[in-house]
C-alpha cells in the first residue's frame, strides 16, 4: 500500500508546497494537486517536479471540460517529462456550479464525454494520430470552423506512452468506467465498511469490460490521520469539511456528496446538514454529522485502532491511501503511517 497526501493550502500553494520535499524523504509515495477555481494544478505540479525526487505528482483532479483532451495529453506529457515519469493524471468532471459557473461551458454528457477524454488522452500519449468521431470531434468537421483541421500526433516524444489516470468519481456508472477504464480510482468521503454495498456492483461491472492490458485497478482514498490516545476530539475539524461537501457542494437534487452519504445508510442525516447549511446554519450543519460517518471515513486514534483503520481500507481495495496529517509535524507522521502501511 501506497502513502499520499493531498496538498493542503490556504492561501500561498508555494509555502505548502515547499514542505513537499521533506515529506518525500519521510517516505511520502504520492502528493495530490486539487485544482477547482484557485490556483491552477499543472503549474504547482511543475514546481513540485523541479522540488522533489522520487515522489509521484499527481492532479487531483484536472476537469474534463476546461481543457481540451489535447491539452490535457499536452500537460500529463509535459509535466512526465520535467519529473522524470513522476506524473499521475487525476481526471473528473467536476461539478455544475464550478463547470458552469467558473467555466461558462455547459455541463452536459459527463460520463460519455469522460469515457472519451481518457481515449483521447491515451492515443495522444501513444503518439498516434488523434481521430475521433463522437462527443468529441477530432478534427473538427469540415463544415465547423474554417473546415482546415487535419489529423495530428503529439509533437514530443513522451518520458511515457502511458501515464497513469485516475478518475474521480462516485456514481455508481461513473464508477463503472473507472473500474473499466482508468488506471486507478479516486473516491471521496470513503467508507470501507460501506464501500461494497455502495459500489460492489458497479466496480464488477467495470472490472468484467476491463481490458487485459490494464493492470489491476489502483484505488487512493483515506481521510483526517492523527495517532495518539487523546485525539479523538480531533475528529471535530473534519466536520466543516464533510458539513460543506454534505450539505453546501452542489444545489438540491444536485450534490453528488449528498447522495453517497445517504447511500451510505444516513438519508435523514444528510437531509438535514443540506437543510442546515443552505439556510446558512454552517455550525449546525457541522454538528449534525454524524460521528460514526466521521470515524469510518477517517483514521484518527490510538496507534493500534489507526491500524486496525489502515486494515479496513486496505480490505476494501485502497492500495494508496490518502491522509490529511492533523498534526505540528506531518513529516514524522508520514514516517508513523509508513510502518503501519507496510
Amino acid at each position: 500500500m501506497k502513502l499520499s497526501m493531498p496538498l493542503m493550502y490556504a492561501g500561498n500553494p508555494r509555502e505548502a508546497a515547499d514542505q513537499v520535499a521533506d515529506l518525500e524523504k519521510a517516505g511520502l509515495d504520492t502528493v495530490w494537486i486539487a485544482e477547482v477555481y484557485g490556483f491552477d494544478s499543472p503549474t504547482l505540479m511543475g514546481y513540485l517536479a523541479a522540488k522533489t525526487e522520487t515522489i509521484e505528482i499527481a492532479a487531483g483532479i484536472l476537469n474534463i471540460y476546461s481543457r481540451t483532451p489535447g491539452l490535457l495529453a499536452m500537460t500529463a506529457a509535459g509535466l512526465d517529462n520535467v519529473s522524470n515519469g513522476r506524473a499521475v493524471l487525476g481526471l473528473g468532471a467536476s461539478g455544475p456550479q464550478v463547470i458552469e459557473g467558473w467555466h461558462g461551458l455547459p455541463y452536459d454528457k459527463p460520463i460519455g464525454r469522460t469515457r472519451e477524454v481518457i481515449d483521447i488522452v491515451r492515443m495522444a500519449l501513444r503518439r498516434e494520430q488523434v481521430e475521433h468521431d463522437g462527443i468529441i470531434k477530432l478534427p473538427l468537421p469540415k463544415d465547423q470552423g474554417l473546415g482546415l483541421g487535419k489529423p495530428l500526433k503529439l509533437l514530443n516524444k513522451p518520458e511515457r506512452n502511458a501515464v497513469p489516470i485516475y478518475l474521480a468519481a462516485l456514481g455508481a456508472k461513473n464508477v463503472e468506467l473507472a473500474a473499466e477504464k482508468a488506471d486507478g480510482w479516486l473516491p471521496f468521503i470513503f467508507a470501507p465498511e460501506k464501500a461494497n454495498d455502495t459500489w460492489g456492483d458497479a466496480l464488477a461491472k467495470g472490472s468484467a469490460k476491463r481490458s487485459a492490458d490494464l493492470a489491476p485497478l489502483e484505488i487512493s482514498g483515506g481521510g483526517m490521520c492523527a495517532i495518539g490516545d487523546d485525539v479523538k476530539g480531533l475528529l471535530d475539524f473534519a466536520r466543516p469539511m464533510l458539513a460543506l461537501y454534505i450539505g453546501g457542494m452542489g444545489a438540491r437534487g444536485k450534490n453528488f456528496y449528498n447522495q453517497l452519504v445517504s447511500d451510505y445508510g444516513y438519508e435523514a442525516e444528510a437531509r438535514q446538514i443540506q437543510d442546515l447549511y443552505l439556510s446558512g446554519k454552517k455550525k449546525e450543519a457541522e454538528a449534525a454529522v454524524p460521528l460514526e460517518l466521521l470515524e469510518m471515513v477517517n483514521l484518527v486514534g490510538p496507534k493500534g485502532y489507526v491500524k486496525e483503520r489502515v486494515e479496513a481500507f486496505r480490505e476494501a481495495g485502497v492500495t494508496n491511501l490518502q491522509i490529511m496529517p492533523a498534526a505540528d509535524d506531518a513529516a514524522a507522521l508520514v514516517r508513523e503511517m509508513k510502518e503501519l502501511v507496510g
